[in-house]
């Protein structure tokens, strides 16, 4: 526990988060000053009458006069104004280093570039089904000093890379990185190793690292130690074993289960049940009831959701595949029976879509692609179908599908083209499944 007493603290940055921190600090009976770019931030009527206030920009000689700055994830460590305060010797934590000072129970902190959400919620529903009291949140969810606020046997928390960056104590029970993809480049100037290092920092002081054996980004600097646990597709201490057209969860050689028993379908789900049992296990989670919960974790909203099931033809909501190594991790190892119908489509931002050709190749495949970067995106293979948008596209497919079929959204775009967010993507495209289907 860390005494604030006497502090001078300048919280940067509303919202959730920022006033999360807000009402740490005044529960400590310390009055923080609070700054935000935004002229009119999120959460700003819930910010109390007495605590100062500075909006629209930030404010250098508040930034100087304090001894403690929170920083909120979306500023750069590298902002010019944050460097001149390091340089000044003032410290610099995010809310992620208060709560880690403060925890009582045992963390489990997960990160990586795609997947988090999925294991950092099914890790949790892992220790709900053993009857823990869990404090889920982070990065997802609640902001984790809100968690603070109810008694936990365990915390899960989900983790960025920039939240890591302002973290110093966290000390794991299990700690992983899922995988590591280019993103962010925009804040990583430096490029990848840049960005993985910042997500290295999870590993610092764990008790046990969970790491992907197919990805050697995921690996402590130093190479795997005696804390490592592996995970894989087909190698690693708990990899997929297929067997008879089952696959099986698979635990030091050990089948441990079917996933024809799980609700979550795909290779990329997999491996993240296979990431979560892994982190399950080493923070002393009873298997039974980790494995029970595996067959009842229906998925989180639009990551490679079933939306509807309908004459033996599967539409599957994978809207959060917002870019492209989102996508290829959900086309990875698909095994489907008959057609699969792919939908692609929208915002590229830029990216480069030639990782995904070798997984739209094929006599079982039928590409669709529409929105802005429809063309590029059709380029990818001969014959595929290029649409306005994506009720054309499905109404196209609809009219073609046979069972044993699987019609996919992984648009590998942002959305912002055509929807609000992807969330309405993946509704409209959940809605027309059931109309069409």
């Amino acid at each position: 526990m860390a005494d604030y007493q006497g502090r001078k603290v300048v919280i940067i940055g509303l919202g959730l988060t920022g006033l999360s921190c807000v009402d740490f600090f005044l529960t400590q009976g310390v009055s923080p000053r609070v700054m935000d770019t935004r002229l009119s931030p999120p959460g700003l009527e819930q910010l109390p009458e007495s605590v100062e206030r500075h909006l629209g920009g930030l404010n250098d000689a508040w930034l100087m006069a304090a001894d403690l700055i929170v920083a909120s994830p979306g500023i750069a460590l590298a902002h010019p104004a944050l460097l001149e305060a390091s340089a000044a010797g003032i410290e610099i934590v995010g809310d992620i280093e208060l709560f880690c000072r403060e925890a009582q129970a045992p963390i489990i902190a997960i990160t990586g570039s795609n997947g988090k959400s999925t294991v950092t919620t099914l890790v949790g529903e892992m220790a709900k089904a053993a009857g823990w009291a869990v404090g889920i949140g982070g990065n997802i969810g609640l902001p984790a000093l809100t968690l603070l606020k109810h008694p936990a046997q365990i915390y899960v928390l989900e983790l960025s890379s920039f939240q890591l960056e302002t973290t110093h104590s966290l000390q794991a029970v299990a700690a992983t990185i899922l995988n590591v993809t280019e993103d962010h480049m925009d804040r990583y100037p430096l490029g990848m190793q840049q960005y993985r290092a910042a997500k290295l920092r999870i590993y610092e002081a764990a008790q046990v690292c969970v790491v992907n054996a197919d990805d050697a980004l995921t690996m402590p600097i130093r190479g795997a130690d005696k804390r490592c646990v592996s995970f894989g597709v087909d190698v690693g201490d708990y990899h997929l074993n297929r067997q008879q057209g089952s696959v099986w969860l698979r635990v030091n050689g050990e089948k441990v289960l079917n996933t024809d028993e799980m609700t979550l379908v795909g290779q990329h789900n997999y491996t993240n049940a296979l990431a979560a049992l892994a982190l399950a296990d080493a923070a002393g989670l009873p298997r039974a009831s980790s494995l029970k919960a595996l067959t009842t974790f229906t998925g989180l909203p639009h990551r490679f959701q079933l939306a509807w099931e309908h004459n033996g033809v599967r539409w599957v909501n994978d809207s959060k595949a917002t870019n492209v190594g989102s996508t290829e991790a959900a086309l990875k190892g698909l095994r489907v029976k008959g057609t699969l119908w792919l939908l692609l489509g929208g915002d590229g931002k830029s990216a480069d879509f030639s990782p995904l050709a070798q997984y739209v190749q094929g006599e079982q495949i039928r590409l669709y692609c529409f929105g802005r970067d429809g063309a590029a995106l059709a380029a990818l293979r001969d014959n595929a179908v290029q649409t306005e948008t994506l009720q054309q596209a499905m109404e196209q497919i609809a009219a073609q599908v046979q069972p044993g079929d699987m019609v996919l959204l992984s648009p590998a775009c942002a959305s912002l083209d055509q929807f609000r967010n992807f969330e309405q993507r993946g509704d409209s495209f959940a809605q027309l499944a059931k109309e069409l289907g």
